[in-house]
């Protein structure tokens, strides 16, 4: 039997519509789950805005999606240069 995709809705309400900036992101994770921390660093502070909590299923196939969307996005627009630094205390890091 072959079922046609259901069509799902998303509601946003106003405070997430406006969206959050990010230039940080933490990555814990345990054998459950990953929690991805998204935070905005202006030193000599930063606040969390927003904190992800989702599967190891879910968090693989997010990463497929990013990697796609990037692809598409650098062969429109051009390539990103790497900036990440090694030994950064600020910026996107992973823990556990």
């Amino acid at each position: 039997m072959n079922q046609q995709p259901q069509e799902i809705r998303l509601k946003i309400n106003d405070d997430q519509l406006k969206g959050s900036y990010a230039n940080a992101m933490k990555v814990s994770y345990n054998q459950e789950a990953f929690v991805l921390d998204f935070a905005h660093i202006t030193p000599p502070q930063g606040i969390v805005t927003a904190r992800i909590i989702t599967s190891p299923k879910h968090l693989k196939q997010m990463i497929i999606a990013f990697q796609n969307s990037l692809k598409l996005y650098e062969e429109k627009f051009g390539k990103i240069d790497d900036i990440a630094e090694k030994n950064q205390e600020i910026g996107f890091q992973t823990s556990n």
